[in-house]
Formats: C-alpha cells, sequence, structure tokens
C-alpha cells in the first residue's frame, strides 16, 4: 500500500510517497524557516500596483508577499489578511517574492506535510531505504537515465525544461520519454510551467499515445497541450513551492542540508565535517543546525574546510 513517509530533519523537512516496491514516486521538501502554502497572515498593504494587479503586502518581520491579483479595494496602508498561494522559491532568482492572495479567512498555519511521522535519525532510515539519496542527486545533475534515453531536466526562470533523447526509434522514443517524464515530474515535486521537448515524430497516432502516458501517470490537477508537430508539449501544474530541482539551484545550501543528514546516521560521538568551503560557510552561519546534529550525535561537531573536496561531496570524520 503506498504510504507517504514524513521526516522532520536539519533544516528542512523531507516527505516521500512510498510506492508497492518500496520506491519514492513523490518527494517533498519543505524548508525550515519559509512560510508554507495555506498559511493566513495579518500584512499591511505597501503598494496597490498597477492597474489592480501586482500589489505588495508585508508582513510583521518584514518579508513581502506578491499579490498578482491586486487587493481590491484596500487602500495602501491599511492592514488585510492575505493567504500565501506560493512559497518563497530559492535558486537563480532570489528576488522574486512569495505569492499570496488577499483573503476573509482566520489567521492560520496549515498542518505539516501529512503521512506516518518517522523519527530522525531512525536506525532504519526508512526514506534512505526508500532511495532518498539517489533522489537527491538526480535533483543535484538533473539527470534521468531510463532504458534506451535519457532526461535532461533545466530549471528557467520561464519554466522547467525536460528534455528526452536517447537511441530508440522516434515513435517508441516519444511514448517511452514522455512517461519517464512525467514520472519525474511527479517524483520531484515540479510544478508551474513545464515544457517536455520530445522526439520528432510523424503522425499523430504515437504523438497521441505519449500524451496518454503523460495523462495515466501524472496526478490531476495539471494542464497540458497536444504533443505538437516538433515533440513540444507543456504543462501547467499548481506551484506550492520549490521543486526539487529549483532547491538544487541553491546549491551550497542545497549540500549542506544533504550533509547534515548524512551525518545524522553516522556511529555516535564527536564528529568533523570536511567539505567544500562554500558548504562550510553555510554551516558556520547557523549554529542551530550544528547544535542540533551535536545532539543527535552525542558529541561535539567541528568543522573542516576543503577546497578539493567537490561541493557535493562533503563527510564525517570522526575525531
Amino acid at each position: 500500500m503506498r504510504e507517504w513517509l514524513v521526516e522532520h530533519g536539519i533544516g528542512e523537512t523531507r516527505a516521500g510517497l512510498i510506492d508497492d516496491d518500496g520506491t519514492i514516486i513523490e518527494a517533498r521538501i519543505e524548508l525550515d524557516g519559509t512560510t508554507p502554502a495555506g498559511t493566513v497572515l495579518r500584512a499591511r498593504l505597501a503598494s496597490t500596483g498597477a492597474n489592480g494587479r501586482n500589489a505588495i503586502a508585508v508582513a510583521e518581520g518584514g518579508s513581502e508577499y506578491l499579490l498578482p491579483r491586486g487587493a481590491g479595494n484596500t487602500t495602501q496602508g491599511a492592514t488585510l489578511n492575505i493567504e500565501v498561494a506560493r512559497s518563497a522559491i530559492p535558486g537563480s532568482e532570489p528576488w522574486k517574492r512569495p505569492v499570496a492572495r488577499v483573503t476573509e479567512k482566520e489567521l492560520q498555519v496549515p498542518q505539516q506535510l501529512g503521512g506516518r511521522q518517522i523519527a530522525f535519525p531512525s536506525p532504519n532510515d526508512e526514506l534512505g531505504k526508500a532511495g532518498w539519496d539517489d533522489l537527491i542527486d538526480e535533483a543535484r545533475v538533473g539527470v534521468f537515465t531510463f532504458a534506451g534515453g535519457e532526461l535532461r531536466i533545466s530549471a528557467t526562470p520561464a519554466m522547467t525544461l525536460i528534455d528526452v533523447d536517447g537511441f530508440l526509434p522516434s515513435d517508441e522514443l516519444a511514448v517511452i520519454g514522455a512517461a519517464e517524464a512525467a514520472r519525474a515530474i511527479r517524483r520531484l515535486d515540479i510544478g508551474g510551467s513545464i515544457g517536455i521537448d520530445l522526439p520528432t515524430v510523424a503522425g499523430k497516432v504515437p504523438r497521441q499515445a505519449a500524451a496518454e502516458e503523460i495523462d495515466a501517470i501524472l496526478p490531476q490537477p495539471f494542464e497540458r497541450t497536444a504533443v505538437n508537430g516538433f515533440g513540444f508539449v507543456q504543462l501547467i501544474r499548481p506551484r506550492m513551492r520549490a521543486s526539487l530541482i529549483e532547491l538544487s539551484q541553491d546549491r551550497a545550501c542545497f549540500e549542506a542540508r544533504a550533509l547534515l543528514r548524512r551525518a545524522a546516521f553516522e556511529a555516535p560521538g564527536p564528529k568533523r565535517l570536511a567539505a567544500h568551503p562554500a558548504v562550510i560557510a553555510v554551516l558556520e552561519s547557523d549554529g542551530d543546525w550544528l547544535d542540533t546534529l551535536s545532539r543527535q550525535l552525542g558529541g561535539s561537531v567541528s568543522l573542516r574546510a576543503d577546497p578539493s573536496i567537490p561541493i557535493s561531496g562533503g563527510y564525517a570524520e570522526t575525531v
């Protein structure tokens, strides 16, 4: 039976939907300190925007939220309740504000990611056994291989692009590639505008078969175009938080949290984390992360920067 597992780690909460064969078919990461979608806040209207759109509200603490639909008749400087529709997206465009809308709802904080809450760290590492480290590596490199081809996934400011390539016959590769792209979209929690570039195929039959694979694998809600004569299909999915691909673009932070997870499963006792200087800088900036790891390991945690270590290659040393 499929089951969501939720792990409250250091700096982030991780969730994975485990299929009947014990693998992760859908994953989510929510960063600590990020206001999740569904939260209702009290905010001050800092700008009414232009032509009734793109107003800006400022919540307590100074966080700014974009209101794409505007704020109605609310005057600038007034207070109002807003509901977060999309949390902040780290990566190549950190200036982009989280998105919200005006609401009449009472202030609220949404429930945490749903599913069976698992201990962290735990001796049996259920998420790890389901392939969490492989999932993180897929997000890190943006490449999925399958029999006869591969996907290359790139997050751009406009959309997430998935290129399908391989050595199978074009008709077959288009259908299989569409199915693999749909699985990757779900697995990496990719939302918003998505473009899939399939091989160019002649005739409507293989294009329709490719579209049907997407419909069968990717759960609703989403919208898509038909597969055009050049093999391109565009999808729109709800985008409530950063995808794993987008999180990986904030590379040093992404790798720092991944290193903390690996280190948490080391044998108890004092440890020294050896990593690329960019990763060490992130770890030095948040002492709470190291304090938490120290408590989990039952010993002190120190840091060692080494520029020869790849940014994803950090590890824990026994001291």
